[in-house]
């Protein structure tokens, strides 16, 4: 029973270490100037081929960042600037700045 709770005890330090922070991320941008070419409210990108970002699911944004720094090859994504500007992020940093992207108002339509 002791292990167990300990078990049940250490799971949820755990899932809490890990939760992404909007606050952290929202930092992250700013420091790696995402908006230059994402546009100020990531919704209106500097150049039409690049993504709108506000309000894309968080998981999809960080899976996004990860392929841009495992480049070309399996399950990577090839573009020389996102490949830069990921290359010091860490899976945490990546996670932080999709909550962060995620939590903003979107002009994205899903459904008419």
């Amino acid at each position: 029973m002791k292990k167990l709770i300990f078990a049940l005890v250490a799971g949820a330090f755990c899932v809490t270490a890990s939760a992404a922070d909007v606050a952290k991320g929202e930092a992250l941008v700013k420091k790696y100037n995402c908006a230059a070419c994402h546009g100020a409210d990531y919704n209106k990108p500097i150049d039409p081929t690049y993504p709108k970002l506000a309000g894309q699911h968080a998981d999809y944004l960080a899976h996004a960042l990860r392929a841009y720094k495992r480049g070309a090859g399996a399950n990577g994504r090839v573009n020389p600037i996102m490949a830069g500007q990921v290359q010091p992020l860490s899976n945490q940093d990546m996670a932080d700045i999709g909550a962060y992207l995620a939590s903003l108002p979107t002009q994205l339509v899903t459904s008419k």
